[in-house]
């Protein structure tokens, strides 16, 4: 492997380690050379090679453990999770959203508030109203649906649902310029039952109806 030229930055070094764990120079587990090793393999300074193992470091790649050395404890760096989202198709991200929301229908049942009441019958009434553009009813509906997972008080759902929520909106405005039934009568009673069981505190039916609810949209996006 060639050195890395004496001008390079930090990142460079860096992205040159990588890439050697990467190839399998370095296990999993493994410990790096030091860093009076690397330095001259690089053709660069050990503090040159110290911010390129930081780096590293807060990838997640590379461990320092004081005392031992550095330690390789990850194979690669873990993909922005805004890419990854980015990249999926719309039936990905509403598998997920089932997992989430129907767990989130059932926590809100056993934990709603009057207060929780409200913002969620405002919400599904503003839904229902929105008929102006498919924009005005996607966000309506994701708004509802948020609704709902605020009042499960779990700040983890919410803030997943948070991440999906562009992507999400993005395919969904799409999608629904060819399929017309989101926002029907039908669709909009489904909602409403969910609405309804969470409010009479039964949350195994607020789990069902919001998964079936969930897989009728995968079945007609599909």
């Amino acid at each position: 492997m060639p050195p890395v030229r004496r001008h390079s930055l930090a990142d460079q070094v860096a992205e040159a380690l990588l890439e050697r764990i990467r190839s399998g120079e370095w296990a999993l587990g493994a410990k790096l050379p030091a860093e009076t090793t690397l330095g001259p393999q690089l053709g660069v300074g050990r503090s040159t090679v110290r911010e390129a193992i930081r780096q590293l470091a807060g990838l997640g790649v590379l461990q320092t453990r004081q005392g031992a050395g550095v330690f390789v404890v990850s194979l690669d760096v873990d993909e922005d999770w805004d890419l990854v989202l980015r990249r999926v198709d719309i039936t990905t991200v509403l598998e997920a959203r089932i997992s989430i929301e129907s767990e989130a229908a059932a926590l809100a049942a056993e934990r709603r508030t009057p207060s929780d009441i409200r913002r969620m019958r405002s919400a599904l009434e503003h839904r229902a109203g929105a008929r102006s553009t498919i924009e005005e009813l996607v966000d309506a509906d994701l708004a509802f649906h948020r609704s709902i997972l605020s009042a499960s008080h779990n700040e983890i759902l919410v803030g997943l649902f948070d991440d999906f929520t562009p992507r999400q909106r993005q395919a969904m405005v799409e999608m629904l310029r060819i399929h017309h039934e989101f926002g029907s009568d039908e669709d909009h009673g489904a909602h409403a039952q969910v609405l309804e069981a969470i409010v009479a505190r039964d949350p195994e039916r607020a789990r069902a109806l919001s998964r079936d609810d969930l897989k009728s949209l995968k079945l007609s996006l599909s």
